[in-house]
């Protein structure tokens, strides 16, 4: 088990935002939790303790918003998850920590500059599988290397104008499918070993709390300011990440 005081002074906060985003203020921030504990960790390190945590996590989503997901849109991201999956466990011997650190650190930095660049589109565009099949094995490739599916999947799901509660129960079964598809290839790649399930285990009790807190907050927060606050932290993250790359 993981015993660094520096690793749970991030990873405590990466799992309590993760939970909190899941539980009402958006799922987006899901990214946050690699590049946090990136901070201590190395990437796959971080990325193997969250795996279990997210899955747990995604069974209170699941029952919460259970047959809100949209069916149509689904048979076609999920296949293509499933390879983008694959294509991630192929490769993943390929990158080293420092590798993952560019990719962590790139997704972070563009995805906090996205949030606070973007104009909100009106743009609203029909179901089509051709492009459904590219985002969801894009989602399904960067979920796999460090849980950040978030940003591919918008990509195509937001411009298609989803009823809110169908937006968000597709998005909660699209990614508890990938979370439990990943323990998959994340055991046979030796991902897993007993230190990192005992310290998955103590972070996971700060699961529900998360979620659970983010419910309640929903209506109680200034939801821009925690945003601002979060998406901060991520571009620190990202730049750290990149500086330590870079460094070695």
């Amino acid at each position: 088990m993981i015993q660094d005081p520096f690793f749970y002074l991030v990873a405590i906060p990466a799992v309590l935002i993760v939970g909190i985003s899941k539980g009402g203020l958006g799922g987006g921030l899901g990214l946050i939790a690699v590049p946090l504990m990136a901070l201590a960790v190395p990437p796959t390190t971080a990325a193997a303790i969250m795996l279990p945590i997210l899955c747990l996590m995604d069974l209170v989503g699941l029952w919460k918003f259970r047959g809100l997901g949209d069916k149509s849109s689904l048979k076609v991201l999920l296949p293509a998850a499933l390879v983008g999956i694959i294509i991630g466990a192929l490769t993943f011997r390929y990158l080293s920590d420092d590798h993952i650190r560019l990719i962590v650190g790139t997704i972070a930095i563009l995805f906090t500059l996205n949030y606070y660049l973007r104009r909100r589109s009106r743009e609203t565009r029909d179901p089509d599988p051709v492009r459904g099949s590219f985002w969801g094995s894009l989602a399904g490739f960067t979920s796999f290397s460090v849980h950040a599916g978030g940003a591919p999947l918008n990509i195509y799901l937001l411009p298609l104008r989803l009823e809110k509660s169908s937006y968000i129960g597709t998005t909660i079964v699209f990614f508890a499918a990938v979370n439990y598809i990943k323990l998959v290839p994340y055991s046979l790649l030796g991902q897993f070993n007993s230190g990192l399930l005992l310290t998955s285990g103590a972070l996971a009790v700060l699961a529900p709390v998360g979620v659970l807190s983010g419910a309640w907050l929903q209506r109680r927060i200034n939801e821009k300011l925690f945003y601002h606050l979060c998406y901060s932290f991520l571009l620190l993250a990202g730049l750290k990440l990149y500086y330590d790359a870079f460094s070695h």
